[in-house]
């Protein structure tokens, strides 16, 4: 699965100004909106369905990334926004330390391959320390697009 078929390039950012977990989703969700992938309208109740997720254990999944992730109607398609915060924030991660590096996917309600397909190729990738360290060295957002798709490239 290619990451650039599921994220809009609009979708993405190298610069999150947030510095709160509930403030990086906002953000993400609020780059989905822009993007054209969610409807404003859907915006509160798409957040109250991530961070309800949230609180059954973190997304942060260490070395510095989170997958936030969530399942609602209001996407017919599995979506996606990618992220990064430079200084780094708390979002309670597995392993204590701060998280810059930040997929958010949202799946249908009834989709379970696609989801699960995302989650694990990101996961995959993010292992990666020469991945990781290409994203939060990109200064602008379209180099960070590159970056995804010279990925997506190499996964053919």
């Amino acid at each position: 699965m290619k990451i650039m078929e599921f994220v809009e390039e609009a979708a993405v950012s190298c610069e999150l100004k947030a510095d709160t977990k509930d403030g990086v989703i906002r953000e993400l969700v609020g780059l989905l909106v822009n993007a054209g992938s969610i409807k404003e309208k859907d915006v509160s109740r798409l957040l109250r369905i991530l961070m309800d997720r949230e609180a059954l254990g973190s997304t942060g999944i260490g070395q510095g990334v989170a997958i936030p992730h969530g399942k609602s109607d209001c996407v017919t398609q599995l979506v996606g926004a990618v992220g990064i915060a430079r200084t780094g924030l708390n979002f309670d991660s597995l392993d204590g330390e701060s998280t810059h590096i930040f997929f958010l996917l949202v799946a249908p309600e009834d989709s379970a391959g696609p989801h699960l397909k995302a989650l694990a190729r990101i996961s995959r990738l993010l292992k990666e320390r020469h991945f990781r360290d290409s994203l939060l060295a990109a200064r602008e957002t379209k180099t960070l697009v590159k970056i995804l798709r010279d990925e997506d490239q190499r996964a053919r």
